[in-house]
């Protein structure tokens, strides 16, 4: 590979691959990036921590927990991401309605909408009808990888803030409720919502 022609991609497998089999915060790894990448093209590159995210989800880098990645020698997977086919996601549109799932709004209301993994790709997810389901493209945003319960978790929790901010004392009982079934079974604990 010319030196004069790394991809912010190459860069990151670089300064990995110098760094093998240590947990590794991504903060320095993006800034030892753009540093090499500036040098190179003389200006900054664009979102370097998402391609930190796109190795792992690849199987290149290992997650350690959030925001701490290593590259493994012995480790290195292969995962065959699937995707959804046009035919696919027209199928999965037609049976959502052409509306999020999560808030009930779509294309009608200006909203770009995605076919999501339910099952996300980078944990085993197949493209398959059943796997598939709608969302408006800020939801898919916001779900990122969380699982579906971590999704839901979060999803209530912002719903009881709003709740308690316009003084909606019913809907405030309902997401309580819904919280209190998560603790109840030790389900995400990690996601805190008790002030």
């Amino acid at each position: 590979m010319e030196m004069d022609k790394r991809s912010i991609e190459d860069l990151i497998i670089e300064y990995f691959k110098n760094h093998p089999d240590i947990e590794l915060e991504h903060s320095p790894v993006v800034d030892w990036v753009e540093e090499q990448y500036l040098k190179l093209y003389n200006k900054k590159p664009r979102d370097t921590w998402r391609g930190i995210r796109k190795l792992h989800q690849q199987g290149f880098l290992i997650k350690v927990k959030k925001g701490i990645y290593k590259y493994g020698p012995n480790y290195v997977i292969n995962k065959d991401l699937e995707h959804f086919t046009d035919k696919q996601k027209k199928e999965i549109f037609e049976r959502d309605s052409y509306k999020c799932v999560l808030c009930g709004l779509g294309k009608k209301d200006g909203l770009e909408i995605h076919a999501d993994h339910i099952i996300p790709k980078d944990k085993g997810g197949k493209a398959i009808i059943e796997n598939g389901q709608t969302l408006c493209s800020i939801h898919n945003f916001r779900k990122k990888n969380y699982n579906q319960t971590e999704s839901g978790k979060k999803m209530f929790i912002l719903q009881l803030a709003q709740a308690k901010n316009i003084e909606d004392d019913k809907m405030e009982t309902f997401c309580e409720a819904i919280l209190n079934v998560f603790d109840k079974f030790g389900i995400n604990g990690h996601i805190e919502w008790k002030e």
